[in-house]
């Protein structure tokens, strides 16, 4: 109807999030790519009056662009505009003089106008691959969830040059200078012990650093063996590292080139894709879980459930890949592998016979299920094959349950009947139960002890306001609760990072979170909750503790949880697996 569209930010009352978020917002609303992106550059531009100088990437029009590497493979930081190679943008006093965006010639990186919003200082976009013939509009949007917080843009504007150094200088993405980079003396005690000192250390943004002793893993009170390896950690914030209670590894198309997406409205439609996209994508199933994998671990995950389809369709190619993975990864991972039936245990022949040859072979912890009511339409035969194979093979269940109201509650009721009768409290988990949130108190409170005496774990995504699980009052009567990145770019979503720090912060976003405390509460639902949930000892920083730990650069943990910056190290059992996002020593 011709009605003009801006995007802005509002007040940020809880966790900030940058214009890049609106955006896709606007996208997940209705509007297209293209148009939602409007909404932020030309739409705004207009709004306020400065359409004939801003908001768009044009000859005459104010120099604030983002210049951002289309490569596949993830999002990655956005680069000085004027210090590109081909097409190079050219600027004079502050205005664009050429090329036009119109006629590129091919365009390395991705151009897009800054938004002209005093407050808005970060948009990070993910282009297709510049060997595509040209922009996806939709690959434009790809990057702007997945990486809220983690890059600082750069304006042309000579009026806004130094603004631009001087953020980018102190914000989360920031390269430190050359004095304040962490620094490593090596281990000499001759091999007795292997020790490290992680000196000048803040657990949980202390005000004063701290020195952190770990031998053989653990931290611990007693002096360091002499000759003892020394890390000047120069004042970094030390968290624990976190747990992925709940992700899909084997579906991702993580670092290949964009992938579009057909329409789908259910659980079949999307299994449908699921096939399309697995024989589609030219990189081996192994090597793309084992990318995925390794890039949680360079943002700061130490231990994972890892759900993997098991089909007629794939035969065991998603445990033996998954698998494969987990044994690269080990010396920085923990991995639990599910043997997931997407496709249904009852609906789909030959499934049965492959969950049962996965936990028969010792290659899962855990054999999973799918609503057994709306989806496999045989409640009680899903249930009795899954829980008969875990009983026999002595592996654990995670079912997926996204039923809802009185059909999910049906499910539920009879999951914690079957736990009990067949006495595996403590290894059942049901993920997502999207019939809980909204449940009234007492009814909530009935099933939570229920839940509780049957020793059965919950996991959420923290999908939305309305579909996250009450975590707190769940946890008060005993629930153990994990929280996940569910699945990262694959056929259902083209979101995703596999990020839990980034989780955490979607987390505090949909509860709302305001206080320091609600922000603190929604990093220990990604750090401890998933750790009890996979019975890992929770690193918490004090003597016994695992030394398991990110560094990051900030005032406070509530600020780490809304402004992500980035994982300078990550430190699995003493040793530096990861620094800067990326892995070493793999």
């Amino acid at each position: 109807m011709g009605v003009p569209l801006a995007a802005g930010t509002d007040s940020s009352g809880g966790a900030v999030d940058p214009i890049g978020r609106e955006v896709e917002l606007m996208h997940a609303a209705g509007l297209s790519a293209l148009d939602a992106i409007r909404t932020a550059t030309t739409g705004a531009a207009k709004l306020l009056g400065l359409d004939s100088t801003a908001g768009r990437p044009a000859r005459g029009f104010a120099g604030d662009v983002l210049v951002q590497d289309g490569a596949a493979g993830g999002p990655r930081r956005a680069e000085p505009p004027l210090a590109r190679g081909p097409g190079r943008v050219r600027g004079t006093g502050g205005r664009l003089t050429g090329p036009p965006l119109s006629s590129p010639p091919r365009f390395s990186p991705l151009l897009l106008p800054l938004p002209p919003f005093p407050s808005s200082k970060e948009f990070l976009m993910h282009a297709e691959s510049t060997a595509s013939a040209g922009l996806s509009r939709r690959s434009m949007l790809a990057g702007a969830a997945a990486v809220a917080g983690t890059a600082a843009t750069l304006s042309a504007s000579a009026a806004s040059e130094a603004q631009a150094a001087e953020a980018l200088a102190a914000g989360p993405a920031a390269a430190p200078a050359a004095a304040d980079r962490i620094t490593e003396q090596p281990d000499r005690t001759g091999g007795h012990a292997r020790a490290t000192v992680f000196k000048n250390v803040r657990p949980y943004g202390a005000r004063r650093p701290v020195d952190l002793t770990v031998v053989d893993g653990v931290v611990t009170a007693d002096p360091a063996p002499r000759g003892a390896k020394v890390v000047d950690c120069k004042g970094r914030i030390a968290l624990p590292t976190l747990v992925d209670a709940h992700i899909h590894p084997d579906k991702t198309a993580w670092g290949e080139p964009w992938v579009t997406r057909n329409p789908a409205s259910s659980i079949a439609e999307y299994t449908e894709e699921d096939v399309k996209l697995y024989h589609a994508l030219r990189t081996p199933l192994k090597k793309r879980a084992e990318r995925l994998m390794g890039h949680a671990v360079a943002q700061g995950t130490r231990a994972m459930r890892a759900h993997v389809d098991v089909a007629p369709a794939y035969d065991l190619v998603g445990v033996e890949g998954v698998g494969s993975a987990r044994r690269a990864l080990r010396h920085a991972l923990d991995v639990e592998i599910v043997a997931f039936p997407q496709h249904g245990v009852v609906r789909t022949p030959g499934t049965k016979a492959l969950l049962e040859e996965a936990a028969r072979t010792g290659a899962i912890d855990r054999v999973g299920g799918i609503d057994p009511i709306d989806f496999d339409e045989a409640l009680d035969e899903q249930l009795d094959i899954v829980f008969g194979i875990a009983d026999r093979h002595g592996v654990g269940v995670d079912i997926h349950l996204h039923e809802r109201a009185a059909t999910g509650m049906e499910s539920l009721r009879a999951i914690i009947d079957r736990t009990n009768a067949l006495s595996l409290q403590g290894k059942v988990t049901v993920s997502h139960v999207f019939c809980v949130p909204g449940l009234p108190e007492r009814e909530l409170d009935r099933l939570a002890a229920d839940l509780a005496d049957a020793r059965i774990s919950l996991t959420t995504v923290a999908p939305s306001s309305d579909l996250v699980l009450p975590i707190d009052r769940l946890r008060e009567h005993g629930v153990e609760v994990g929280l996940g990145s569910d699945g990262v770019r694959d056929s259902w979503s083209p979101f995703g990072n596999a990020d839990m720090l980034h989780r955490s912060h979607l987390l505090a976003w949909v509860r709302d979170a305001r206080l320091d405390e609600e922000l603190e509460a929604a990093f220990r639902a990604g750090a401890d909750g998933g750790a009890r949930l996979l019975g890992l000892p929770e690193a918490d920083l004090k003597p016994g503790s695992p030394a398991d730990f990110l560094l990051v650069r900030g005032e406070c943990l509530p600020q780490v949880v809304v402004d992500l910056p980035r994982r300078e190290m990550v430190v699995r059992g003493g040793r530096i697996v990861a620094r800067d996002g990326e892995l070493v020593g793999h």
